[in-house]
């Protein structure tokens, strides 16, 4: 597994990034834990979570990706050095108004709550999970780098901001001196390019933020599971993959993938990760997993390289005005 800076710190993480939204939802606490045994095993340093996930599943009711993650490190499946640990803050985990957002008094109380469950002294990467229209930029970044100084948190990032947020969010941490963000999690991937490409990807670029997308393998369209003749599955799911991505373009991307990837002997989501981790401003390609058969296949992505042509032509499928 190849290793990555992170923008422009000196924190290195795998170019494969674990994601946990599933713990506790679709993966019971012994698959998750066997999950993230084998990721490390194939060279996976570099885990992410929130501490929303998943509130929005029946009977769940906040944190609990966290308290999964949590007692795999505390049964020593891995010394806690040796992994880059991700969460993020924003969402609402109470009934209280101020049970949710980026302001002080959430973070603070958040930030107690995410290291207890993730049973640990530290955060390596924190990150807001949306913008929160509600509270100023100066107190969210005042309190994040409260959070570093104490050293319970070492860098901080952000999630699905814009690219003028994510300007002003640097401007104000330059001349207020405050921690600034040093990553973006954005949704990239084949078939959802412009939102990140258009304005943030330069961005990311000219100051040095690492990028972490999520969703590369857009809700599980560019696995080759929805096809032009293959009957859609009667779910909530489906029906947003249908409306977003059920078109020529991404049937063509598909298919393409599925082409160039007979050269590498690979299956149409390898190809669709490697085609992110190609991009020179993304550091790693955030994956999630319900079985260990499935993190394995999809991590082999990273062992893939594209050339330049193949790449071209894979950019040609869903180019952008």
């Amino acid at each position: 597994m190849e290793f990555r800076r992170l923008g422009r710190t000196g924190l290195k993480v795998s170019k494969i990034c674990l994601g946990t939204m599933q713990f506790g939802w679709s993966a019971d606490e012994t698959t998750s834990h066997n999950i993230m045994s084998r990721a490390i095993e194939l060279g996976c340093n570099f885990f992410d979570t929130a501490d929303v996930y998943s509130r929005w599943a029946e009977g769940n009711d906040g944190g609990v990706s966290e308290q999964i993650i949590g007692n795999w490190l505390a049964a020593g499946h891995v010394r806690r050095e040796n992994i880059v640990l991700a969460t993020k803050v924003r969402g609402q985990m109470g009934d209280g108004p101020n049970d949710e957002g980026l302001s002080r008094v959430h973070i603070m109380t958040a930030v107690e709550n995410s290291l207890r469950r993730l049973q640990t002294e530290y955060i390596d990467l924190y990150q807001v999970h949306w913008p929160d229209e509600e509270t100023p930029l100066d107190e969210t970044l005042s309190a994040l780098t409260d959070l570093v100084r104490a050293g319970k948190v070492r860098y901080i990032g952000c999630s699905n901001y814009p690219a003028w947020l994510l300007t002003k969010a640097l401007w104000v941490s330059d001349v207020r001196n405050l921690v600034r963000f040093d990553s973006l999690q954005p949704h990239y991937s084949l078939v959802h390019r412009a939102e990140f490409e258009r304005e943030l990807q330069p961005l990311c670029l000219d100051q040095g933020i690492g990028v972490i997308p999520y969703s590369p393998l857009a809700g599980g369209f560019l696995t080759g599971k929805y096809r032009r003749d293959t009957p859609l599955p009667d779910s909530k799911r489906a029906e947003g993959v249908r409306s977003r991505y059920m078109n020529e373009q991404g049937f063509t991307a598909v298919d393409r993938l599925e082409a160039i990837g007979k050269a590498h002997k690979a299956t149409i989501a390898q190809m669709a990760i490697a085609w992110v981790l190609a991009n020179t401003a993304v550091t790693s390609a955030i994956i999630g997993a319900n079985s260990i058969e499935q993190l394995e296949d999809t991590m082999h992505g990273a062992e893939i390289s594209l050339s330049a042509e193949q790449k071209a032509a894979l950019d040609e499928a869903t180019a952008w005005d």
